[in-house]
């Protein structure tokens, strides 16, 4: 009896760590840049006397998915979207350095180049400050230049792309770092200026995943119910005899 409760816990537990992975790609499907989360999950044996029959569902953390998100042209001179497997380098809210695929930017009221959500962009000698009142273009190698009515453009730095060898690791902020040390720039990375990259999330397959997973975890109650009636049975027959 108590091998179906250990089974049927185990498994509603896993459809609701499914769900809750699941609803959040699902809020962000409208998010540039949002890379989908991955999850599955594995059956570990439990260890001890009279357990060997019995085994717990863990969820297993895939990562994300690198599909690559549909990009968008919106015109905008600080828009761009990364090609290939590019990352933007950025500062995140703890001071490391970490990596993301949107690229929505902005100019601060100090002049410096940061996202639209405020963090500060990266470039190859630090952060990059604009100039008042001038207009600012971004070349296909992440180059930043500024130019003011009829002056010749000034470069002002380079966007500081990579490309990850290994998969990054998606942090509580929603930004992705490497397991180590910051990665090196990559001279060949490109970027599409002018445009934005998508989320990634299908939202009728994430729908589909939630409709299977809510489905999953009610037959797993159902069981729990069936074992709970068998042992209130079982107790009666048990307390019947003389």
């Amino acid at each position: 009896m108590d091998r179906m409760i250990y089974l049927s816990m185990a498994g509603a537990k896993a459809a609701m760590q499914r769900q809750d992975v699941l609803s959040h790609n699902l809020a962000n499907v409208s998010t540039n840049g949002f890379r989908a989360q991955l999850a599955a999950f594995r059956a570990v044996p439990v260890r001890g006397d009279g357990a060997s029959t019995r085994a717990y569902a863990l969820e297993t953390t895939l990562g994300y998915s690198d599909a690559p998100g549909v990009v968008q042209q919106t015109g905008r001179n600080l828009d761009v979207a990364m090609r290939g497997n590019a990352w933007l380098a950025v500062q995140g809210l703890d001071g490391t350095e970490a990596y993301t695929r949107a690229g929505s930017m902005d100019v601060n009221a100090e002049g410096v180049l940061v996202l639209r959500n405020g963090l500060q962009v990266q470039g190859d000698g630090g952060p990059i400050t604009v100039p008042q009142d001038a207009e600012v273009q971004i070349g296909a190698d992440g180059t930043v230049s500024a130019k003011r009515g009829n002056e010749r453009p000034v470069n002002l730095g380079k966007l500081k792309l990579v490309t990850p060898e290994a998969p990054l690791t998606r942090g509580e902020d929603g930004l992705f770092r490497a397991a180590e040390a910051d990665l090196p720039a990559d001279p060949n990375a490109r970027l599409q200026d002018g445009a934005l990259e998508g989320s990634n999330v299908s939202p009728v397959e994430t729908m589909v995943g939630m409709i299977a997973a809510a489905r999953q975890f009610e037959q797993q109650m159902k069981l729990l119910q069936i074992a709970q009636t068998q042992g209130q049975t079982a107790a009666k027959l048990l307390s019947s005899n003389p």
